[in-house]
Parts: structure tokens; C-alpha cells; sequence
């Protein structure tokens, strides 16, 4: 059972970084599983039900640090890792930019980060996106990243649920529809 054994979310700490729409229907999940929340946003929620703590008191705090904003560069990096608890779990389904992939590299060789859930990548537009499997072109940091048991990396794939495409399609349609009845 060595490597095999998880660990319950029940009485956890989820850190939620970026509170938008996708950031609080998360939070929403991680409380139906009993974990406890805090988030950071620079822009919080008036009426939030929900801590806010600060940048720091989050990477210092969370057992599982969740991504949910827009992208600000390198938002996690040697730094930020460093204040992080050990063998903290990073989750990213927002901006590949915002993680230094070679600074989660280290970390996870080291076990500061125990385990990595990513649906984005640093330099993803040269990977993602269109089928390059007859392409020879590698990049070396991408592939150790993937090789590791403890990095889980669906290439910006996630969302592509029947569901989701609609969603896609359906937002889509009504923003133009908002646009050309009103203009903004």
C-alpha cells in the first residue's frame, strides 16, 4: 500500500486563491466535504461567507491550495513556495503563467509540495491546444513534470464535457446578444 494511501479531506484547509464564479462554486464543494476555507482575492467579496485572509496567512495555512484567478505572472514561485506548509497539495485549472514550472519542479522533488493536480502549463500554446503527437519537439521540464507519480496533468482538458461546451456556447451567445441589444 506504500504511495497508495490518500488522506481525508474532512477537517482539511482548502486555500482558495481568486473568488469569482468557478473560486466560490469550488468553495462550495470543499464545504460538502467538511474542509475548512480560507481565500485571497485582491478584489474580496463584500458579503462573502467565507474567510479572507492574506496572500501569505493562505500558502502558510492550506493543506490544499486551489488556483482560481486570472493571470498575474508566476504567482507561485520560490517564494511563495517556500512560505507554504510542507507537503501542501497545489491544484491549477486557471493560467498556466501563474506557477514557475521549474519551481514546482524542485518543490515536488523535495516533497515541499506533495502532489500537483494541473489542467495548465506554463508553456502550454507550444503543447496544448491541437494534436501534435506526430511532433518530435520536447520540452524537458514538461516531460519530467509528467513523469512524476505525483502530478496529475490533463493539457488543458478538464472542461470538455458535453456539458461544459454547451455552457461555453450558451455564454457565448448571450454575451453577443447583451452586446449588439445594448452595446456594452
Amino acid at each position: 500500500l506504500n504511495g497508495l494511501v490518500g488522506f481525508d479531506l474532512h477537517g482539511r484547509t482548502v486555500g482558495v486563491i481568486g473568488t469569482g464564479k468557478i473560486g466560490q462554486i469550488f468553495i462550495r464543494i470543499c464545504r460538502g466535504f467538511g474542509m475548512n476555507v480560507v481565500a485571497y482575492d485582491p478584489y474580496p467579496l463584500p458579503d462573502a461567507d467565507f474567510p479572507y485572509v492574506s496572500l501569505e496567512e493562505l500558502l502558510q495555512q492550506s493543506d490544499i491550495i486551489s488556483l482560481h484567478c486570472p493571470l498575474t505572472e508566476h504567482l507561485i514561485n520560490a517564494d511563495t513556495i517556500a512560505q507554504m506548509k510542507d507537503g501542501v497539495y497545489l491544484l491549477n485549472t486557471s493560467r498556466g503563467m501563474l506557477v514557475e514550472s521549474e519551481a514546482l519542479l524542485d518543490a515536488l522533488k523535495s516533497g515541499k509540495i506533495a502532489g500537483a493536480g494541473l489542467d495548465v502549463y506554463e508553456e502550454e500554446t507550444d503543447f496544448f491546444f491541437e494534436d501534435r503527437s506526430d511532433m518530435v519537439k520536447r520540452d524537458t521540464l514538461l516531460s519530467l513534470l509528467v513523469s512524476m507519480p505525483n502530478v496529475v496533468l490533463t493539457s488543458h482538458q478538464a472542461f470538455l464535457t458535453k456539458e461544459a461546451l454547451h455552457n461555453i456556447a450558451q455564454v457565448t451567445l448571450e454575451n453577443l446578444d447583451a452586446y449588439f441589444k445594448d452595446g456594452t
